[in-house]
This record gives C-alpha cells, sequence and structure tokens, in this order.
C-alpha cells in the first residue's frame, strides 16, 4: 500500500545548470566548440531553444539526426562535458542568493530537490563542488528517469522522493524545456532569467526572478497559493 504525500508539506524543485548556478555561458561556448570541432551547425538560438535543458541522449539525436549509438553517445558526452568542467571550474559558486534561501525553505519545512538533465559527473562536479549537496533533500539525474525533459517525470520523480504532493511543489528552471517539464507536471514554475529574458519568462511562468537575491518566503508562498 503506497504511502499518500502529507498535504500540507511543500517542496522546491531545482533545476540546477542555470538556476542553482550561473553556469550557461559556459555550456553554451562548450556546445560551440563541439559543434564545430565536429562540423554542426550552431548558433547561440538553436543552443537555448533546442539543446538546453535536454538530456545528453536527447541533445546528441537532435544534433545527428538520428538517435547516437550507445559509443558515439559515451565518446561525444564526455568530449563535451569535460571541456565544460574545465573551462567552469575556477569559476564554480554556488548562485547569488541561493544558500540564503534554502535556509530559509528549511527553516519553514520544505523539502528541497535537485532535478536536472546533467549527467552524473556534472551533477558531482557542481554539488559537490560547491558544498551545497547536504542542502537537498534529494538529488534526481537524468539516468533516473525514462524520459527527458520536457516530459514531467523528473519533477514528478522528484516530487515522489520527497514526498510531496505535485501540486505542493514549486519548480525553479531557466530552460524553456524544463518550464514545459514543470507545467506539464502540474507544478508552478518560477523562472530564472539566465538563459531567457524576463519578458521571454514572464508569460509562461509564475514568476521571473534574475537570481535567488529576488525571492524570499513571502514570494514562494504566493507562487504555492496561486
Amino acid at each position: 500500500m503506497s504511502i499518500l504525500p502529507d498535504p500540507t508539506t511543500l517542496a522546491a524543485l531545482f533545476d540546477m545548470d542555470g538556476v542553482i548556478v550561473n553556469n550557461m555561458p559556459y555550456h553554451e561556448t562548450a556546445w560551440r566548440i563541439f559543434c564545430e570541432a565536429h562540423g554542426f551547425a550552431f548558433s547561440k538560438e538553436m543552443y537555448y531553444t533546442q539543446l538546453n535543458g535536454k538530456n545528453s541522449f536527447d541533445s546528441f539525436a537532435f544534433l545527428l539526426g538520428r538517435e547516437p549509438s550507445a559509443e558515439e553517445l559515451r565518446e561525444m558526452s564526455i568530449e563535451k562535458e569535460e571541456m565544460y568542467r574545465n573551462n567552469y571550474g575556477p569559476h564554480l559558486e554556488p548562485a547569488e542568493g541561493l544558500i540564503g534561501f534554502l535556509n530559509v525553505l528549511r527553516e519553514h519545512g520544505v523539502k528541497c530537490a535537485v532535478a536536472t538533465s546533467a549527467p552524473i559527473e556534472n551533477v558531482a562536479f557542481t554539488l559537490d563542488g560547491t558544498g551545497l549537496r547536504p542542502l537537498f533533500d534529494v538529488v534526481v539525474d537524468a539516468s533516473m528517469v525514462q524520459n527527458g525533459k520536457p516530459a514531467p517525470d523528473i519533477y514528478l520523480k522528484a516530487a515522489e522522493l520527497v514526498g510531496v504532493h505535485p501540486k505542493n511543489c514549486v519548480v525553479f528552471e531557466d530552460a524553456l524545456l524544463g518550464i514545459q517539464a514543470g507545467k506539464a507536471a502540474g507544478m508552478p514554475v518560477i523562472g530564472v532569467s539566465t538563459s531567457h529574458s524576463e519578458d521571454e519568462l514572464a508569460p509562461i511562468t509564475s514568476a521571473v526572478i534574475a537570481d535567488f537575491r529576488e525571492i524570499d518566503w513571502n514570494h514562494f508562498e504566493a507562487v504555492v497559493n496561486r
């Protein structure tokens, strides 16, 4: 017999790249260099609309125009992600205001989770490199769900693992595909304007912030209760 979620408990579910760390320029550069080296067309617009938010399999399937083999996926992912980590490593730090906001959420009994399409190597690089891992109750990565964003799987899995009903979860996302995933999961989404402008995000999210200095408990609670 399954245990029903506590209807009074809230959760905050955070995408990783572009949300808890402001690293999008480094991913964009790594993808540009990778695509140029392998003869794939690349543009900034293509990256932010077609790649940002996708898991590795779906990203390389988009570039190839077909499903990559297991060996292709492994080799291409290693090449691109090592390039990204090497470039971003010296600049790795939590997003502005994040730690303070996470502490406020925990003081109010809110469960906190990371739900990311990133490969597990990048998850370890980010959460352990910044020291953020202990501040989250649950971490869900791309290997733990069948369908990547924009499917709702990753956010529904995070809600399940923290034991909170989806309607009581708030998603923090920067990517268009991630926003679609959060909304498909039946969750309000707060947009973080690291990948897209406030004007782009405002019509498709419940609120928009530049970083976590712009949100407090009252703001968070208002989004939950809309």
